[in-house]
């Protein structure tokens, strides 16, 4: 068909001038309605571009400092298990409250003053980026991890390290226990280790309220860090010289350091620990489990300094 005379090429919408203002409307509108922004620079899209190995289930919103996303808890079951375990949202997305579990969820939400923000079907498989959500997810709040040197309170602290763990469970655990036990805080490393998730807070029996997280940017480093303010540091090995109960220095500045089930302690972490230390197992176990052997350690290491 030949162009009209004196016509040219129909513009495209986004060079239009109405374009703009229609836009920002739309923006305020779904905002007003979810309680999340879905337009704006790098609003859109950013589910795509999550790095492969992170879980799909994060909403497009607020970033932490470290470059992570706000935690999203979905289905109707974990979002309730999650509620009951004290795990800290920030928000509840909820499509309808007809179910039983959805109202339960909706209850304790109201309860702990967590923000309902009811939403559609299309907003939430946007938000949780195609999960299976059953019409309700919980954002969590983002985790304010502590500096590690925080974590050196008291004349005679007791520091908890853990190296080379990547269950979320496990770190809910150890942290379970040391706040049993009475130590100051948790130091976890940075990157290629478990962080503060839901999973965490659920195992943790929400001790996390209480007991501090401080992340490292090198574990390693760090140990010598507080071996230069006057920590004795001691790790969990089998092949450890002494037994946790015969850990004499553990009376003053202690730092104990927990590995993996598998792997142990990475090669400079134990390097750098002044003494390795071991729990006899009699039995026919090879090894225990992280938080299980951090529990003892530090039951041992609590009756000591009593």
């Amino acid at each position: 068909m030949a162009k009209r005379k004196g016509k040219g090429p129909t513009p495209k919408a986004e060079d239009r001038h109405w374009h703009g203002k229609r836009q920002k409307a739309r923006a305020v509108k779904s905002a007003r309605r979810t309680g999340t922004p879905t337009t704006g620079p790098g609003a859109r899209g950013r589910a795509a571009e999550t790095p492969a190995g992170r879980p799909a289930s994060r909403p497009a919103g607020a970033r932490r400092a470290n470059g992570e996303v706000p935690e999203l808890v979905t289905g109707r079951n974990p979002v309730v298990e999650a509620l009951r375990a004290g795990v800290p949202g920030s928000a509840l997305y909820v499509m309808s409250g007809t179910d039983e579990r959805i109202r339960e969820a909706i209850q304790i939400a109201a309860d702990r003053g967590v923000p309902l923000l009811e939403t559609g079907k299309n907003e939430l498989d946007r938000l949780t980026d195609g999960a299976v959500h059953q019409g309700i997810a919980l954002q969590v709040r983002p985790y304010r991890y502590a500096h590690p040197d925080d974590l050196l309170t008291g004349t005679t602290p007791l520091i908890v390290a853990v190296d080379g763990i990547t269950d979320p469970r496990n770190l809910g655990a150890i942290v379970r226990s040391a706040a049993a036990f009475g130590a100051t805080g948790v130091v976890v490393p940075e990157r290629r280790a478990a962080g503060v998730t839901a999973g965490a807070w659920k195992s943790s029996a929400g001790t996390l309220a209480t007991v501090p997280v401080a992340q490292a940017v090198n574990l390693a480093r760090q140990l010598k860090a507080y071996q230069k303010a006057g920590c004795f540091v001691a790790g969990l090995d089998a092949r450890g010289g002494v037994t946790v109960a015969d850990l004499e220095l553990a009376t003053g500045p202690f730092v104990l350091v927990v590995g993996s089930e598998g792997k142990g302690l990475g090669r400079l972490v134990a390097d750098t620990c002044d003494m390795l230390a071991t729990i006899p197992m009699p039995g026919r176990a090879e090894s225990l489990n992280a938080g299980v052997a951090a529990g003892i350690a530090l039951y041992e290491v609590s009756r000591l300094r009593s």
